[in-house]
């Protein structure tokens, strides 16, 4: 597939189940929420190259597109990767709004496809989200990323595989073999919109009790498939060396409860690493309005905030340590 250039002015989606997306109306109370990772414009300084083969897949290419800021101030610049939600099981990589206002802001963003569960169940998406990291990395110099200075973010279920990336050691086995094996994965810095971390207390923990893309995705039930729910949390893989975190969930989500984010944290706080967990009030999944209380703090500022942690972490004033093997 040939590689394009666009700039253009985006629709923006719905969400509803784990992020799945569908047309909306404007968010109310009890209505569904704009699906606020989708960018509603291209900033004027942002490049956009489209349908880039970074990995394979399930023997066929696997695309993902670049933001790329139209005049750098250098040629080291950090990077952060955008991974999408949808249950794991629909959903794309366009629109990312958080790649979209990052490389506004000095760095090269990048959204990747990875295979849905109706395709392949885990670990595939993790290993082509995994390859994603090792595409930038081994293509820094192309791009003018810094290598040592990668970053992944995602929203929902593309949350849990920034959080996957995060804390799954190469041991871990779920690195894959669709490309650049020889290359580190490892990233520099998470944020998480709202993603599962602790796939142990079983799907029905989730969904409004019903779990359907949890037990799609790891290929059943938690007595079925024990092994995957375990290798699946990121909770299970938190050590000694792992990324800075920012996590950002609703204290009313029925799909991913709060609860989910608060043992991550506990996870990063007893290994003695950096993290923080800002609660969402008044908002369900997607930040979606719960009730009649406007949500807070309101997408604005948690776009900002979430900007503004990754320029703290992998800014030019940033130090990086060396990658982590």
């Amino acid at each position: 597939m040939k590689t394009g250039v666009r700039t253009f002015i985006w629709v923006v989606l719905g969400t509803t189940g784990l992020l799945a997306q569908a047309p909306a109306p404007a968010a109310t109370a009890g209505a569904p929420a704009a699906d606020v990772s989708a960018a509603t414009s291209i900033p004027p300084n942002v490049e956009v190259v489209t349908d880039v083969p970074f990995c394979t897949g399930g023997g066929h290419p696997l695309l993902l597109d670049m933001y790329l800021p139209r005049n750098p101030a250098s040629r080291s610049m950090p990077a952060v990767l955008w991974i999408h939600g949808g249950g794991w099981r629909i959903g794309g990589k366009s629109n990312s709004r958080v790649a979209a206002e990052l490389a506004a802001r000095g760095f090269v963003g990048a959204s990747a496809e990875y295979r849905l569960s109706g395709e392949a169940p885990f670990p595939a998406a993790i290993e082509d989200a995994k390859c994603a990291v090792r595409y930038l990395r081994a293509n820094a110099q192309k791009y003018g990323i810094d290598p040592n200075r990668i970053g992944v973010a995602g929203s929902s279920a593309g949350a849990h595989l920034a959080l996957l990336i995060g804390t799954a050691p190469a041991s871990a086995g779920l690195e894959g073999m669709g490309g650049w094996e020889s290359v580190s994965s490892r990233v520099q810095a998470v944020l998480s919109w709202f993603g599962p971390t602790d796939f142990s207390v079983g799907p029905t923990a989730f969904e409004r009790g019903k779990g359907p893309s949890i037990i799609a995705f790891l290929g059943g039930t938690l007595k079925q498939k024990p092994n995957n729910y375990r290798n699946a949390s990121p909770v299970a893989w938190v050590s000694k060396g792992d990324p800075p975190l920012l996590m950002f969930h609703g204290d009313e989500d029925t799909t991913v409860p709060f609860d989910q984010s608060v043992r991550m944290e506990t996870a990063y706080r007893k290994a003695g690493l950096d993290v923080e967990l800002v609660t969402v009030k008044y908002a369900g999944h997607g930040f979606k309005q719960a009730g009649d209380q406007p949500i807070s703090p309101a997408f604005p500022e948690i776009l900002e905030r979430s900007i503004a942690f990754f320029e703290n972490k992998l800014g030019s004033e940033f130090s990086p340590s060396p990658v982590k093997q």
